[in-house]
């Protein structure tokens, strides 16, 4: 991990809020777009109807009959980030899973703040409920997932889908995002960290927030939901080297006192986005590997605890 963190410092990248926004997306998409990544049986890319325009999404489907069905969203502090970015994530969850991946490439802040990207990922989600069995999928098996960002999105979605449906059987978030920044102590001792930095995230909430009413919404900040009795089973990844550590165990325990069956998986040693240096880094691909054996205890019909 620290030889990934020096090659990226030795590539003079400055850290996200220092650059334009269109650079930052162009540098983001430069540095985690990786060519073609593992071969599926169909990789294809769609349009859906969102309720203001289309929205753009990747269906990833392994050779395996009748798969659950996991919707997900990319990180980038809902700022950054493209499909093409989280390709080689969404190619690595769909053949260790079994499951259809579906990536939603949902509208970016600050041309459209909260609430677009939720709202692009919730049709998205109804989405492959109604349509999913059309690509040969289970679509009564349905999961949401998302690193950084979008593990803000995929927790805010599971939270809406109590009230809207569709019935989730899991939600997986990776290294989330919860709350607005605060004084915890992931936030003081990895403020400076160069793969996310706390004036990062300041900058990602800027963009992202209109109002700052917004801030106390528990759509946007999921940790001030209340009440997230009979939110789908959920599993949370943190990482021990990332200011949002204490973020994602702060949901655990809101989850957990809430009575809701949450599994948390911690990396002292791996720093904020591990999940894309799974060919660089040994733990990160063991924490990949465990977190597809979680999607399939969860999704797949056969092996899933009720």
């Amino acid at each position: 991990m620290a030889t990934v963190i020096e090659e990226l410092e030795d590539n003079g990248i400055p850290d996200w809020h220092s650059m334009s926004i269109p650079c930052a997306r162009r540098i983001e998409d430069e540095v985690f777009s990786r060519g073609v990544g593992i071969d599926l049986d169909l990789v294809r890319d769609f349009e859906i109807e969102g309720d203001e325009v289309a929205i753009p999404i990747r269906v990833y489907r392994p050779e395996v009959e009748h798969p659950p069905v996991l919707v997900f969203c990319h990180g980038g502090g809902w700022t950054l980030g493209t499909l093409d970015s989280a390709d080689n994530i969404c190619r690595e969850l769909a053949s260790r899973t079994g499951c259809l991946v579906i990536s939603v490439d949902y509208r970016l802040a600050p041309e459209h703040p909260f609430p677009a990207a939720l709202n692009d990922v919730s049709t998205a989600l109804r989405w492959a409920a109604e349509y999913a069995d059309k690509l040969g999928a289970d679509s009564s098996s349905i999961g949401v997932a998302g690193t950084s960002a979008g593990g803000n999105l995929a927790a805010a979605v599971a939270l809406r889908a109590r009230e809207t449906g569709p019935s989730l059987s899991g939600q997986f978030l990776l290294y989330p995002i919860t709350g607005t920044v605060r004084e915890t102590d992931s936030y003081v001792q990895h403020s400076d960290q160069p793969l996310l930095t706390r004036r990062d995230m300041e900058w990602f909430w800027d963009q992202y927030l209109d109002d700052p009413v917004h801030k106390r919404n528990p759509l946007a900040a999921v940790r001030r939901a209340s009440d997230p009795s009979g939110v789908a089973p959920a599993v949370v990844l943190t990482a021990g080297l990332d200011v949002l550590r204490d973020d994602g165990v702060e949901y655990v325990e809101q989850l957990e006192a809430n009575g809701i069956p949450t599994a948390h998986d911690h990396y002292p040693s791996l720093a904020h986005g591990f999940l894309s240096l799974t060919d660089e880094v040994d733990r990160a691909n063991e924490a990949m590997s465990r977190l597809a054996d979680h999607i399939q205890s969860r999704l797949n019909p056969t092996t899933r605890t009720e």
